[in-house]
């Protein structure tokens, strides 16, 4: 393991840097090796995961704090990229700073660049924010290096959104590496954001949002697909095999078997 211990920290380094560019790190979300391999054989030059694929693709409810095993799972096939990933722990798994602190000291080992932190909890609350800050607190004293995104739920559930710029500063002081706001589509108060917080922004795209490049003119600095591609991957195989039974047309390019193979091959 020592050997490869460069190579791990300049994936976490990478990933760092990725969130100070000129354009935007537009960063999608995969469910198991294969959609993340896919992704990375089409040139996206990091992943994320989707805590909601994780937990369908495992029979489980998403948000819910039961995917702990299925996560580490996923983040164990997927570290073997080439490209820096990213993984999805929604609150932590535990409310206990150390136990959070312990799992993802878990996943850096396994030479994952970053977490995705909520303060969503079960049942539609929010974290208590002052308790939030202790777990991000935790992650980054035992690992320092990666990368913790601090999600802020309170326009993805629709509660204490007065309370968002606070919590963001909560975070910020706890040692956050960026700030990330699901739901948040207005403009201008994307632009308060950016303008509240001096680390790097992560916005959830959204179809019928701000466009890529009007997001980057905004300061926006990740722009992530959450569960979109998981949801579109549910669409198109229920697509495929209603055209099987209806003897339909195929509307999408299906990749052959042997590409699949090459690109699943390439983590090996």
């Amino acid at each position: 393991m020592n050997g490869s211990r460069p190579i791990l920290m300049n994936k976490t380094k990478t990933f760092h840097e990725l969130h100070h560019r000129d354009e935007p790190l537009v960063l999608p979300n995969a469910w198991d090796f294969g959609s993340g391999a896919a992704l990375a054989a089409e040139g996206f030059p990091a992943i994320g995961t989707t805590s909601l694929g994780v937990a369908v693709a495992a029979g489980l409810p998403d948000g819910t704090g039961v995917t702990r095993d299925e996560t580490l799972a996923v983040a164990t096939r997927l570290a073997r990229l080439s490209v820096p990933v990213t993984v999805d722990i929604e609150g932590g798994f535990s409310e206990d700073p150390g136990a959070v602190a312990d799992y993802v000291a878990q996943l850096a080992e396994l030479g994952i660049a970053g977490v995705n932190l909520e303060d969503g909890r079960p049942e539609s609350a929010l974290a208590e924010p002052g308790h939030q800050a202790e777990l991000i607190a935790a992650i980054k004293a035992r690992t320092p290096e990666l990368f913790v995104n601090a999600r802020v739920d309170t326009y993805w559930l629709k509660l204490q959104r007065d309370s968002t710029l606070a919590r963001v500063e909560q975070y910020t002081n706890a040692g956050a590496d960026g700030i990330f706001v699901p739901g948040m589509t207005d403009p201008v108060e994307i632009t308060g954001l950016v303008a509240a917080t001096a680390l790097p922004v992560n916005i959830l795209y959204a179809a019928q949002g701000p466009s890529i490049a009007t997001l980057a003119e905004l300061g926006v600095r990740r722009i992530s697909t959450g569960s979109l591609l998981y949801r579109t991957a549910l669409a198109a195989i229920v697509d495929a095999a209603r055209a099987v039974r209806d003897d339909g047309p195929f509307t999408i390019e299906v990749p052959t078997y042997g590409e699949v193979q090459a690109i699943t091959a390439a983590g090996w």
